[in-house]
């Protein structure tokens, strides 16, 4: 069984950014509210310097769209090339 890339990438972008855009938005109706994942997400995507206005969650949302999509796309490219040669079924 092969992985669709695109989507598997679809899918993981709009989980990953999904998620940062209900916690950046829970955040600034609930101050502190998921501030430790607003804070790593600055501490990987440039740009991004943590909790702000809703400006800095669009910013962190289209960041973790991007990176979402990129490893799921990378997740089932390495998925479909490590089964490439095997016919699907479990071997034990």
């Amino acid at each position: 069984m092969k992985l669709c890339v695109r989507s598997l990438a679809l899918a993981a972008g709009l989980l990953w950014g999904g998620m940062f855009l209900v916690v950046g938005i829970f955040n600034l109706v609930a101050d502190g509210y998921g501030s430790m994942l607003l804070e790593f997400g600055a501490s990987i995507y440039p740009g991004y310097h943590g909790p702000g206005g809703f400006g800095s969650v669009i910013v962190v949302t289209l960041y973790a769209l991007v990176d979402g999509a990129i490893a799921g796309a990378l997740i089932a490219w390495l998925y479909n090339r490590f089964n490439a040669g095997g016919s699907g079924a479990p071997t034990g």
